[in-house]
């Protein structure tokens, strides 16, 4: 049966490819960006492709955005992907742009939810929501602690909405992506570098040496979006979804090793 899918954050990465893939499919898709000419980007990809997408503007950290989205669409499944990466040490990181950071993956996807859960009970029909997460969310990796406190939070989130909504059958779902090459890792290190001196900032330079060749093996984002894709369209799908296998494991064994690491 075709289904009526919002994805946010759809203007690249795994966004994009889902909802084209959605499409593919035969499912009505509302594909959202943050801003207009990422729409007209998309809608001119689409076109190219042959691929049958509604696409809108959505910033989800706007609320008249969010509250024009929620009232326009009727949805079966909200993909919640929008997100940002700032970078850099956290004892010595801006707290303007954690602020921002947590502005978009934590409070905007949130607000979000819940404009899309009130009409699923005023309508008194089910619902799924998956969001869009990181490996981050299950531990954090050092030079990014901001960003996987965001990823913690919407981890907590989607968790106590899982338990919430159970009694009207609306759904909960997370996506944990590994190290995938959309290019945006890419952006999350250049934030650092764009307020972190040298000549100011205590922490050392080589604290950041090797994240460029840490890129450069990167997992096929294809991937990480069909598995998104497959989430959003299982009826019994898992809560947590850590892709791909080699990324779970790794975090199952660093959540062990943490309940023996000294302080």
């Amino acid at each position: 049966m075709s289904k009526r899918i919002l994805i946010t954050g759809a203007a690249s990465g795994f966004g994009k490819i889902a909802a084209f893939d959605l499409a593919k499919k035969g499912h009505k898709v509302i594909a959202t960006a943050q801003v207009y000419p990422q729409m007209s980007d998309l809608i001119r990809e689409a076109k190219e492709q042959g691929v049958e997408i509604t696409v809108d503007k959505l910033d989800v950290t706007n609320a008249a955005d969010i509250a024009y989205i929620t009232q326009k669409y009727h949805i079966d499944i909200l993909i919640s992907n929008a997100g940002i990466m700032e970078g850099g040490p956290i004892a010595e990181q801006p707290i303007a742009l954690i602020r921002s950071m947590f502005d978009v993956n934590v409070f905007g996807g949130l607000q979000l939810a819940q404009g899309f859960i009130k009409k699923f009970i005023d309508e008194k029909r089910p619902g799924k929501i998956v969001f869009t997460t990181s490996m981050g969310e299950l531990w954090t990796v050092p030079y990014v602690a901001a960003y996987c406190a965001s990823k913690h939070a919407m981890g907590s989130i989607a968790e106590g909405l899982k338990t919430e909504l159970a009694p009207f059958n609306i759904k909960i779902a997370t996506c944990n992506p590994g190290i995938f090459g959309t290019g945006f890792n890419e952006r999350g290190v250049d934030t650092i570098f764009r307020w972190y001196n040298p000549e100011t900032n205590f922490t050392a330079p080589s604290a950041f040496d090797g994240t460029i060749e840490a890129l450069a093996s990167q997992f096929d984002p294809q991937s990480m979006a069909e598995c998104i894709v497959d989430v959003a369209l299982d009826e019994n799908s898992n809560f947590r979804n850590v892709y791909p296998k080699e990324t779970e494991d790794f975090v199952k064994q660093l959540q062990a090793d943490a309940w023996t690491a000294k302080s």
